[in-house]
């Protein structure tokens, strides 16, 4: 019978072409404009890590006191600082725990006709690849013993390993950063999660694939500064050592705590090492500390950008009013089709035969709206960057996923559109349509 209602609604649209072609303009153009901006909203409020967001932490410790914090509606700083993240790296009270910092080093090539270049770069601990399920093609990342080595060695990416040595296993080679050797324990597979909720400070949330990682202990030993941001309560006083014993605040700094009792540990250790830094007389307020995992860092952060949510919106409110207006086409198309339902009527069909029949019809229309609207979503791909910065705006892909849920929503949209169309045709009296024709 599907066939059948396939054959007759088929028919009637061809019956009427110009209709029927406003009408699968209408859906295209409404379900292409609400799944643009929705690519958009998806890619920036995706869940970066979904197997251990809710395991991952980031924590935060007022060191600047209550004057600071009023200013940020009774926030800590959004990253710690050296002698914090070093005391809670020695505490050892996670399962797994990193400080890191984005690094502005250079990469030298070993041909001399190639002039240097950086690369997204971060000081980071041992723990970060197993934390962040970091892929490996080749080797691994290092370990707590080159930690506490303070070892020059380094972690690096598949693009920039096929920049450098064509893509092959460079574990054991070496690489020049800023003129200090480091030796590559272990090649990254591609792995760029976005948002970049390990560095979302510093970044926004968005941008290139991370490519080189190098032990925390041996960056602070080089004396290789952050290129992030640095934030101080005071003007510290000149030197590194300086530096690193002021109360700037310039280190991400991440724990994995596997269950809801281990994070309430955690919280409770937090503060009680605020208040062991009172009663040291290091802070002169009670503590005032944070623990959030990726998806309530991102939150608060708000990552994503506002100009998704609202162009977003405003799509898919575009949508509805397409769909009324198809409302308005299905019923001038249905009610002319009023002599043909009276007589089947007359015949012996019964209302939901009626129903199938249109109802299926409107799919039809919903399913070439659909694939008009998959064509203009590709277009609008194209122009997402002239309303969205470049990196975010790279993330909205046309995938599997989104063109299945184009064509869902245009022919389940079309669908429900039809429903009062259709129960006005057959509410239809077939009497009245045999009198009159």
């Amino acid at each position: 019978m599907f066939t059948y209602y396939l054959q007759l609604g088929l028919r009637s649209l061809l019956r009427n072409p110009v209709l029927t072609l406003l009408m699968v303009i209408t859906i295209g153009v409404g379900v292409a404009a609400s799944m643009t901006t929705y690519a958009v909203f998806r890619a920036t409020s995706n869940n970066p890590i979904p197997q251990k967001a809710s395991q991952l932490f980031l924590p935060l410790i007022d060191n600047w006191g209550p004057a600071s914090a009023a200013e940020n509606q009774g926030e800590p700083p959004r990253a710690i600082s050296y002698t914090d993240a070093m005391a809670l790296m020695n505490a050892h009270r996670a399962k797994r725990q990193t400080a890191l910092y984005p690094l502005g080093v250079s990469v030298v090539p070993s041909d001399a006709s190639r002039l240097p270049f950086q690369v997204r770069s971060y000081a980071a601990y041992a723990d970060t690849f197993p934390m962040f399920d970091i892929p490996f093609i080749y080797g691994g990342g290092w370990s707590a013993q080159e930690d506490n080595a303070h070892a020059a060695v380094t972690v690096i990416g598949r693009d920039l390993n096929d920049k450098l040595f064509n893509g092959i296993n460079s574990v054991g080679r070496e690489i020049n950063l800023d003129g200090r050797t480091y030796r590559i324990i272990g090649v990254m597979d591609k792995w760029n999660p976005q948002p970049l909720y390990f560095d979302a400070a510093n970044t926004g949330g968005f941008g290139d694939a991370t490519q080189l990682f190098i032990p925390f202990t041996s960056a602070v030993d080089t004396k290789i500064a952050t290129s992030g941001n640095n934030e101080c309560r005071s003007n510290p006083s000149s030197g590194w050592d300086a530096w690193l014993n002021s109360d700037c605040d310039w280190i991400a700094y991440w724990v994995e705590l596997p269950d809801a009792a281990s994070v309430v540990t955690y919280r409770d250790y937090l503060r009680n090492y605020a208040a062991e830094q009172q009663r040291a007389g290091r802070f002169a307020w009670p503590p005032n500390v944070r623990l959030r995992n990726v998806m309530e860092w991102l939150d608060f952060l708000e990552v994503v950008p506002p100009e998704s949510k609202i162009s977003m919106f405003v799509a898919f409110g575009f949508l509805l009013i397409c769909l009324v207006n198809t409302v308005g086409l299905l019923l001038a198309k249905f009610m002319r089709c009023a002599s043909e339902v009276g007589l089947r009527r007359a015949l012996g069909a019964q209302r939901k035969t009626i129903y199938m029949q249109f109802l299926v019809e409107a799919g039809t229309v919903g399913l070439a709206g659909g694939v008009l609207g998959l064509v203009l979503t590709g277009f609008g791909m194209l122009g997402v960057g002239l309303v969205f910065d470049p990196e975010v705006a790279q993330l909205a892909t046309l995938d599997a996923s989104l063109v299945a849920l184009t064509l869902v929503v245009a022919v389940l949209a079309t669908v429900l559109a039809a429903f009062y169309p259709t129960w006005r045709a057959a509410q239809i009296q077939p009497a009245w349509q045999l009198k009159t024709n």
